[in-house]
């Protein structure tokens, strides 16, 4: 049985003023579109602290958006150190180990944003200001054919090897494949979706411990396009390639895919948190 979250926010929403929530359009004023940046986060201390260089207050009122954390039951310092960017946190509290799908529902929940950007604590964009300066102009864009898109994937610059290079450039060449055969793709490491067509498909199965970025992207495009944009670049961390292996690793993603769209289910019982 599910506890509600506890919900505690750390900043004062973004108001609606003149070249803040609102830009000039024709000649009017027009308001603009809130972007929800939704991180889910389990026992991140070690990694999450950088992100207030990224989520600053003054990024945050340009490109008019809010973060949310959803912590999903850390006893270290992750909420903490979440408290210096993030505007809103839920923290989960019931006694099951959270899925990273329900903690990601989670934040969405809370959101009050029109386009949701989901992207995991250990991730963050490679340029801030293309990234954002993207995703604000087509969260403007009306009867956009798109409503969702999957993110070009790297790992951190200072732990890339030549097999992490090789690596990247053919798995985001496959993410692309697959968008533009209309079976849907996205890692979850960053996707954006328009809210109004998340909450058309319920979101991300709860149940679902991993392929449910793939998932979500194989059900939003029955009702959309998604775009697979190399211009949106985001940097992880590689520590499960590290711990695993890539074989290792591409074969549970491998079975986690063929099990969800046989059985609606994930084949892993358990995605464990490399920390």
């Amino acid at each position: 049985m599910y506890q509600e979250p506890e919900i505690r926010r750390t900043f004062t929403n973004i108001e609606n003023k003149p070249n803040d929530g609102y830009f000039n359009y024709n000649g009017q004023l027009a308001k603009k579109k809130l972007i929800s940046i939704v991180i889910p986060a389990f026992q991140e201390e070690k990694i999450i602290g950088q992100l207030k260089q990224i989520y600053t207050a003054e990024v945050k009122k340009q490109f008019h958006f809010e973060v949310i954390l959803s912590d999903g039951g850390s006893n270290d310092k992750t909420v903490e150190f979440a408290c210096s960017f993030a505007d809103k946190i839920v923290v989960h509290k019931g006694k099951h180990r959270q899925t990273i799908s329900e903690g990601r529902n989670k934040g969405a929940e809370v959101a009050a944003g029109d386009v949701l950007v989901f992207i995991n604590a250990d991730t963050y964009p490679q340029d801030v200001n293309t990234f954002f300066t993207y995703i604000r102009q087509w969260a403007e864009i009306k009867n956009d054919s798109f409503g969702a898109i999957a993110c070009y994937v790297l790992g951190f610059p200072d732990e890339m090897t030549k097999s992490d290079k090789l690596f990247y450039t053919i798995h985001n060449a496959y993410v692309s494949f697959l968008n533009r055969i209309h079976l849907g793709m996205g890692r979850g490491e960053c996707q954006i979706v328009k809210k109004e067509l998340f909450q058309k498909v319920n979101g991300y199965n709860p149940l679902i411990v991993a392929g449910e970025d793939f998932d979500l992207f194989r059900r939003l495009s029955k009702f959309t396009k998604i775009k697979f944009e190399p211009e949106l670049v985001v940097l992880e961390s590689p520590r499960r390639f590290r711990k695993y292996g890539y074989f290792k690793t591409i074969w549970f993603w491998i079975l986690n895919s063929i099990s969800i769209i046989i059985l609606g289910k994930s084949y892993s019982k358990e995605w464990e948190a490399i920390r």
